[in-house]
């Protein structure tokens, strides 16, 4: 591994010069698996503050396209002296504009519903199997699709609007490393203006109208 790759990780996670040259070397260049791997072994700094209780914070409001889109997301630190940090301020804006964008739909992968996990694996294995895909490649077909799913509707799993090379994840671990305490985002709720309300009658003989030229 080059040495910018094994300086950025231990930027990222704190770790020794030797523990990152593993870690991407067991990971095969992989940054994400390789956060992972010094994670598993205790060895990120930044693990080692996840397991600290986060319960000061602050939550945070966004108003997007002109009002259309609202959110509210309460991300948690470990005292109100990080809170009022402009690190953690920042921090809490970008997630906040993220989900504004993003329409995530959960925090993380165990807050989805198990029979919406169960119907999606269905829908990917007669997919596979439609398609007609080896038996022994299909089993990871299919992983590799569910874990699509799961970037598509977990916060923490999708990729960050501002850069799109790292997951919100990896941003507050990011964060972490940088501003020295456990962080994490607790809940959120999105607004969309008008979602879920059925329009009037006339409005909707207008909008047909107006699509078909009069």
């Amino acid at each position: 591994m080059g040495a910018a790759e094994i300086k950025a990780l231990r930027q990222l996670t704190g770790a020794g010069i030797l523990d990152c040259k593993k870690a991407l070397t067991e990971s095969e260049g992989d940054v994400d698996k390789a956060i992972d791997w010094l994670r598993a072994k205790g060895i990120s700094k930044a693990a080692k503050k996840a397991g600290r209780a986060a319960t000061e914070g602050s939550v945070v409001s966004y108003i997007h396209a002109g009002g259309k889109i609202g959110v509210l997301v309460e991300i948690n630190s470990e005292t109100d002296f990080v809170a009022m940090t402009d690190d953690f301020k920042t921090l809490c804006n970008d997630i906040a504009m993220h989900i504004a964008a993003a329409a995530p739909e959960y925090v993380r992968r165990d807050q989805v519903p198990e029979e919406d996990v169960a119907r999606e694996k269905k829908v990917q294995i007669q997919r596979v199997i439609e398609e007609g895909k080896p038996e022994h490649i299909a089993e990871k077909i299919v992983a590799g699709r569910m874990g699509k799913f799961f970037e598509d509707i977990c916060l923490l799993e999708q990729k960050f609007i501002k850069d799109d090379k790292k997951s919100i994840e990896q941003i507050l671990q990011d964060a972490i490393s940088t501003i020295g305490e456990n962080i994490k985002v607790r809940r959120f709720a999105r607004f969309v203006l008008g979602e879920g309300l059925e329009k009037k009658k006339d409005d909707f003989a207008a909008e047909v109208a107006a699509a078909v030229g009069g």
